[in-house]
């Protein structure tokens, strides 16, 4: 596996699940940045709320002061929200999109200026964001936004020697189900629906891939030469990729439906 040596890599989200476990890989033979939430500003980790347009230019300000230059960014801080769209606040709505796309859109502004030929821009999308999932469409849509944003920014930044891409890992077992904003705010029309399908979806969760495996996976992508527009992490969803080309979209649709979050049985008599 090819290795990164000597680079300043900043990783948002770092105290955690996936990037907290990337941090550790890189930082063997590497400068890493951290910028969280959850730690104070010393050493190589700032506090930093990437929902928070302010705490970006002050924690990148610090990282030019210090080290001049950026040589991969790795945005991973975000976090997931589930509930029916009818049912979610504008708040709920608002945050996840400030935190998940805008947090990128932020970083990656102001981290160009530290770029150089060579340096590469690691934006940890989502599985999700190709394959939706009932009840969690705020968090597929702000990953959608990430995946989308990564594939027109990789097209103006390459002819300066700048490469981009998406990483979009599966189910993992990390806290991020735990934390998960679960708004379970039901009326007769959805009932039982919107936590039965929280409680499918999260037990899946807790059996798919470890964070040790996953984020080996990552790290490789992470130190490759040059990147792919997105990666899909995983075996089972790269094989659910090919089906979704294969299939019309409906198809697609109807079966994530029926597997997760089916109609209850007296839903209809409750509609009419």
């Amino acid at each position: 596996m090819r290795k990164l040596s000597g680079k300043i890599i900043v990783v948002t989200g770092g105290t955690s699940g996936i990037g907290k476990h990337v941090a550790e890989r890189f930082s063997r033979d590497n400068t890493v940045v951290v910028l969280a939430r959850s730690c104070e500003t010393s050493g190589n980790s700032i506090r930093c709320d990437v929902g928070v347009e302010s705490d970006v230019i002050a924690a990148f300000e610090i990282i030019k002061s210090r080290f001049g230059r950026v040589d991969v960014l790795v945005n991973n801080a975000g976090y997931g929200v589930s509930g029916a769209v009818e049912l979610l606040s504008d708040g709920e709505g608002s945050r996840i999109f400030e935190v998940n796309f805008m947090g990128v859109f932020r970083c990656v502004k102001c981290a160009l200026p530290l770029m150089s030929e060579g340096a590469k821009i690691v934006n940890i999308s989502s599985a999700c964001a190709i394959f939706p999932l009932p009840f969690r469409s705020m968090y597929c849509a702000s990953k959608a936004a990430v995946s989308m944003l990564s594939h027109s920014l990789r097209e103006e930044v390459k002819p300066y020697g700048i490469d981009v891409t998406a990483i979009c890992p599966g189910d993992i077992r990390t806290e991020f189900t735990k934390n998960r904003v679960k708004n379970f705010t039901t009326n007769e029309r959805y009932g039982d629906r919107i936590r039965k399908a929280d409680d499918h979806i999260s037990a899946r969760e807790h059996k798919r891939m470890s964070v040790d495996y996953a984020c080996g996976k990552i790290e490789k992508i992470i130190a490759k030469k040059r990147y792919k527009p997105f990666y899909l992490v995983g075996g089972k969803y790269k094989a659910l990729y090919a089906a979704y080309r294969l299939f019309p979209l409906s198809v697609i649709l109807n079966a994530t439906g029926k597997i997760f979050a089916p109609k209850e049985k007296n839903a209809s008599k409750n509609e009419k």
